[in-house]
């Protein structure tokens, strides 16, 4: 299973980004998929998780700017954020729980990180 990240680049304050993560390979069901966040020097944030119902919850600083949705049919997670301000400044990771056959157990995947940087 692969987790292929985009979206990523430079944004001025105050302006809006959308970041897609895809899932590809031996997928047999796709439970909670989520959005982290590092900064460089620092640890690596939740920023939310959306389950395969389609609810999302976000950690208290990102839930009134960013929202998370996603498509089962195509796989992919989005995060949207909004009045992007500086310290958004980080590399941003997604993750899905992922079983590949209907026996196994759920592992967890990570995508590669996109880099958002938000600067004047």
């Amino acid at each position: 299973v692969q987790l292929q990240a985009s979206g990523g680049g430079l944004v001025q304050p105050g302006g809006s980004l959308r970041l897609s993560c895809k899932a590809s390979g031996t997928i047999y069901n796709i439970r909670d998929m989520g959005w982290y966040r590092q900064a460089p020097g620092k640890t690596r944030d939740l920023v939310g998780v959306v389950t395969s119902g389609g609810y999302a919850t976000y950690a208290d600083s990102m839930k009134n700017r960013f929202s998370i949705s996603r498509d089962n049919a195509e796989n992919t997670t989005y995060l949207q954020m909004n009045n992007l301000k500086p310290e958004d400044t980080a590399t941003y990771y997604c993750n899905a729980d992922v079983a590949t056959t209907a026996w196994d157990g759920i592992w967890t995947y990570w995508g590669q990180g996109t880099q958002v940087t938000v600067s004047s």
